[in-house]
């Protein structure tokens, strides 16, 4: 057995070889016999981080901050305290996290500048930016890159590069913001900051590339970070929201039996301690379930995201759609529109333009599509370009303007197949097949058909074709006229139920709303409506089903953090 000094020199030998299980076993046994002095517990701290032991790693942190005030050391006491508020806030409990930064704030007032400072100003930063409060912002971006200029320190430039690029974003300079998020990304790939630190300034340059759908760049640095990890032997710089988006990666690039598994276990994980966090990944499970036809399984998560703080819109707002309810879908988006500021609404739009189109309100729909595109120049955001086009296309091929639809349709599925988001692209296919069909091109129309079928097989996908073809036709909803088709061949409600995936009860409810808007009283006669609408070809009847006011703008809303 190791007697307690042989103990504490292997506890530090493995700390320095990042061997952090090594390092956690000859610290604490070494601590048994003998107190440990505060840096070696802050080393301990560490180690549990890196290996995913929080609760450990917390209540380290707290010991070596009592350790450090002890002996008078109170720069690294407060660096600790703001550690400790970092980790807390990644964590999702603000209240906690912002207690420690006051103390850090509180030890550093009678302290001369230097890099402890900058991790303050950068925290600051950071609440200011979750609570919309631009003037802070920026006093908290001067204040660091004031002190980067003062102190040449790695990991003060990292930080204040990456609070100048967020600052870039927010004044709708994409391009420079990204330029000084990458450039804040070099000591970091280098090694040249705390753990903990680098972990945050990763995450924050993956989520704001999802914010701005820039996914390329969103799976490049993934990828980086991953390597990163690979070094250390552990992901634990995986914290919170990022866990989330590394799942959404998987589930774009049509990896869905495995990520739907990995979601479920990551948001059991991360329900207790960052509740918030979860509920991004309860709706990211809800949006794989609702395309892989589970609408019970989708509705369920959607249900877990909003009691977790999240508002499950769109997501929840297309699966109404799909069930043929669009003026519930309308609500909910007209809802979430009016709450969210002008980055925010953007996710929303795509959908908006769709639910206008089946409400039979195109000037709804073409206002949406407006927004979009705006909304694309002003962040240019590629992303947001690609989503554009796509509504674009939508709202032209419900105004029969083919030759339009096709042409945004074509630029949304190149995009789409260069991201390898393989379930967008199938979906923006069967839109391609449908302005063939109108346009009479047949061939063209079944091979995009087919095309956009065998992505969806291979996935394991449902699409509404109603839905996605977007303009409605007649005076029927898309799930109406599905349940429709099906009747007129003669299938009995149980049959729908099944083939549509939805409830008898379902069915019996859009097939009263059917006879009451076609005017008819029996299925029977239902039917010979339907085979006459399909003699006669499309065209027939129109749908008087509300307008829709998704488009309109509301002055200002703070936008949750996300």
């Amino acid at each position: 057995m190791l007697d307690p000094a042989s103990s504490l020199a292997a506890g530090r030998q493995a700390y320095a070889a990042s061997d952090w299980s090594g390092a956690l076993a000859g610290l604490s046994a070494a601590r048994e016999d003998a107190p440990l002095d505060a840096d070696d517990v802050a080393a301990m701290a560490r180690a549990a981080w890196w290996l995913g032991r929080m609760p450990d790693s917390l209540a380290f942190a707290e010991e070596a901050f009592r350790g450090f005030l002890e002996t008078d050391r109170n720069v690294d006491a407060a660096m600790t305290a703001l550690q400790l508020g970092l980790l807390w806030i990644t964590r999702g409990d603000l209240t906690i996290g912002n207690a420690w930064v006051h103390r850090a704030r509180r030890l550093l007032a009678d302290e001369p500048d230097g890099p402890a400072h900058a991790y303050l100003a950068y925290l600051d930063a950071s609440l200011a930016l979750m609570f919309q409060a631009t003037v802070d912002w920026d006093e908290h971006v001067d204040r660091l890159a004031d002190l980067a200029r003062r102190f040449p320190d790695p990991a003060v430039e990292a930080l204040a590069l990456a609070g100048r690029g967020l600052a870039a974003l927010r004044s709708d300079d994409s391009a420079r913001g990204f330029a000084l998020l990458d450039e804040a990304m070099l000591p970091v790939l280098a090694g040249r900051l705390p753990a903990e630190w680098a972990g945050d300034i990763y995450c924050t340059v993956i989520h704001v590339s999802h914010e701005l759908a820039e996914f390329r760049r969103m799976e490049e640095w993934t990828r980086a970070t991953e390597r990163w990890c690979e070094q250390f032997g552990s992901e634990s710089i995986y914290t919170g929201i990022c866990r989330v988006h590394r799942m959404e990666l998987r589930s774009d690039r049509g990896e869905w039996t495995d990520a739907e598994d990995s979601i479920v276990r990551e948001c059991a994980d991360l329900a207790g301690g960052n509740p918030w966090v979860a509920g991004e990944g309860f709706y990211q499970l809800g949006e794989l379930r609702r395309r892989r036809g589970d609408r019970a399984g989708a509705r369920e998560a959607y249900a877990l995201a909003r009691a977790s703080g999240i508002d499950p819109q769109p997501g929840e707002a297309l699966l109404l759609l799909e069930e043929g309810d669009a003026i519930g879908a309308r609500t909910l988006l007209t809802l979430s529109l009016a709450e969210r500021d002008a980055l925010a609404r953007v996710r929303l739009l795509r959908a908006a333009v769709e639910v206008a189109l089946a409400c039979g309100d195109s000037a709804g729909a073409a206002s949406a599509a407006n927004e979009l595109r705006q909304a694309a120049d002003r962040f240019a955001s590629a992303g947001f370009a690609t989503w554009s086009a796509h509504a674009d296309g939508m709202v032209a091929l419900a105004a029969g303007d083919h030759a339009s639809a096709l042409a945004a349709l074509r630029r949304a599925e190149a995009s789409f197949r260069g991201d390898r988001q393989l379930y967008e692209l199938a979906r923006v296919l069967l839109l391609e097949a449908r302005a063939h069909e109108k346009a009479g091109d047949a061939a063209a129309a079944g091979a995009a058909r087919d095309h956009a079928r065998g992505i969806l097989d291979r996935l394991g996908a449902r699409v509404e074709e109603g839905v996605a073809r977007a303009p409605a036709e007649g005076p029927l909803t898309p799930r109406e006229r599905e349940v429709l088709a099906l009747v007129a061949e003669g299938a009995g409600n149980r049959e729908v139920a099944q083939g549509l995936y939805i409830s008898e009860k379902t069915v019996g409810r859009h097939l009263a709303n059917v006879y009451l808007k076609i005017g008819v009283g029996t299925r029977t006669a239902a039917a010979a409506w339907w085979h006459a609408q399909r003699a006669a070809g499309p065209g027939g009847g129109h749908a008087d089903a509300g307008r829709a006011d998704l488009h309109d703008s509301p002055d200002s809303a703070g936008s949750r953090p996300s």
